[in-house]
């Protein structure tokens, strides 16, 4: 139960019409300062005032990536679930919010455009690379089926690209973040997300090797065609180990050993595939164990094999955190 002065200070924060209109906006998905001035046609200082408000008040929660900021509602406190009350009980054909509603679909479909054409740009790169490995299909079935049967409370998805395993996924987590070091990876993950209708995961700016804030947090964490571009995957495997609950899992996807040089030329990779010893020693040394792994080979003879690995914090480590 809240005290009286809290309930004041959330309605207070919420009781004022451009705070209302920024709230109608929020129960749609998560937005950047610069999407509320384009669509409100205010100015950043004064969007940046009301915003603190309400994130002071614990209506909504506040993401820093870079010189930008996002904001979604708090869905994590009861503060968020009131605004969420607030705004099912204003007219939603009311002139403003549905004016701020069309402004906000209209600047979405600008940016999946905008991430569309830079996709464009690497898709011949990528579609070089799909055709020497089977089929995604048969792969995304076996990832969804490793993540077992109970729903994971919190999934961390590193290295996300296009958000794809936070799609692939959504059904079998309760909140989601995915982290990339590419801007323009990210806005095409963002538009993905929004155009599948997720609104309970969120990609961010983000470097594997600074996971300070997740440390211990995640029940799932995905690694997607991502240990190839380490120099050591064993840190990027130490790195995501440091993330998982005791009682996590931790899902990595990536090729088997293999000889095509042209992909480090070409598409950056710094290792050519990993095995299965090679697996099992980096799991080892983070105090992890694998404990299931499934290959995928190529349907033509000079193709790549997926593997499919599955790592969690080995029995001796369980036993001393009790």
């Amino acid at each position: 139960m809240r005290q009286p002065q809290d309930i004041v200070l959330l309605l207070k924060a919420a009781g004022e019409i451009t705070r209302l209109r920024l709230l109608a906006l929020l129960t749609q998905g998560e937005l950047s300062v610069k999407d509320f001035t384009e669509i409100l046609g205010q100015s950043q200082p004064r969007i940046s005032r009301h915003l603190k408000l309400l994130a002071d008040a614990g209506i909504v929660t506040r993401h820093a990536e870079g010189a930008w900021a996002y904001y979604r509602l708090n869905r994590d406190r009861a503060s968020g679930a009131l605004a969420q009350w607030v705004i099912e009980h204003v007219d939603p054909d009311a002139a403003e919010l549905r004016r701020d509603r069309e402004k906000l679909a209209s600047l979405r479909e600008v940016q999946r455009e905008r991430a569309a054409a830079y996709f464009a740009t690497i898709a011949q790169s990528w579609d070089r690379l799909r055709s020497l490995h089977v089929s995604d299909a048969a792969v995304e079935a076996a990832i969804v089926e490793a993540t077992g049967a109970a729903k994971s409370g919190f999934l961390l998805d590193l290295g996300t690209g296009t958000g794809r395993m936070l799609e692939l996924l959504a059904n079998r987590y309760q909140h989601g973040i995915g982290l990339d070091s590419s801007r323009e990876m990210l806005a095409v993950a963002r538009a993905k997300l929004d155009a599948a209708g997720i609104d309970h995961a969120q990609v961010r700016l983000g470097d594997i090797a600074d996971l300070g804030d997740y440390r211990g947090a995640a029940d799932l964490v995905v690694l997607h065609q991502v240990l190839h571009y380490f120099d050591d995957p064993g840190t990027g495997v130490a790195f995501a180990g440091a993330c998982l609950r005791p009682s996590g899992r931790m899902l990595i996807v990536d090729f088997a050993p293999h000889d095509l040089e042209f992909l480090r030329t070409e598409q950056a990779h710094r290792r050519l595939g990993m095995s299965n010893e090679q697996m099992a020693l980096w799991a080892q040394a983070s105090d992890l164990a694998v404990v299931s792994c499934r290959s995928f080979p190529p349907t033509r003879e000079d193709g790549l094999t997926v593997c499919l690995w599955v790592l969690e914090p080995n029995k001796n480590q369980n036993e001393k955190g009790v």
